[in-house]
């Protein structure tokens, strides 16, 4: 029974900490794009939507920044 106890509570600890480490990194994420947005509402609107396309073209996080800089950098407010 003890061993059951230390293997649960073991894997509830790691589950833990993955999922802080993603709540984390999305985070960082949303928070890089926003900062490339500055102070402008429409163009925050428009860097979470660019996130989430490179989100779902599976952009490396390495190449993420150089993404959403050339994202940032097509925007034409309206």
């Amino acid at each position: 029974m003890d061993y059951f106890i230390i293997a649960s509570l073991t894997l509830a600890g790691l589950y833990f900490h993955w999922w802080l480490y993603l709540r984390i990194k999305r985070w960082a994420d949303r928070d890089l794009a926003l900062s490339m947005a500055r102070a402008d509402a429409g163009k925050k609107d428009y860097m979470l939507r660019r996130l989430a396309e490179a989100q779902a073209a599976k952009v490396k996080r390495r190449d993420l920044h150089a993404w959403l800089e050339r994202a940032a950098a097509d925007y034409r407010a309206p």
